[in-house]
């Protein structure tokens, strides 16, 4: 069975946020932090992995991406520091 992402990258602590969803985390993570792709990642340096959920049903993931995006920025934060608290780089983990 295969496993879908979605994911929040920052550019630092409390910075600009990037919301995505993926089926291969570790490298889409990848492609952000050295700029293969030139979208939003690349113009704003968001290349830090921050947060990361896991599911293995692609509608419960891009569903969950889209309500993430719409949360209230605080939401987000808050999210962020109930399981990373540092605000390390998660990328070196995966």
């Amino acid at each position: 069975m295969k496993n879908y992402f979605v994911y929040i990258l920052a550019s630092q602590r409390n910075g600009t946020l990037y919301i995505g969803v993926t089926n291969d985390l570790k490298k889409r993570v990848f492609e952000h932090k050295n700029d293969l792709v030139f979208c939003f990642t690349s113009k704003y340096k968001v290349h830090d992995l921050v947060y990361f959920e896991q599911t293995q049903n692609i509608e419960s993931a891009i569903t969950r991406e889209k309500n993430l995006k719409e949360w209230q920025r605080k939401w987000k934060l808050r999210l962020i520091e109930e399981v990373n608290p540092e605000w390390k780089d998660l990328y070196d983990e995966l």
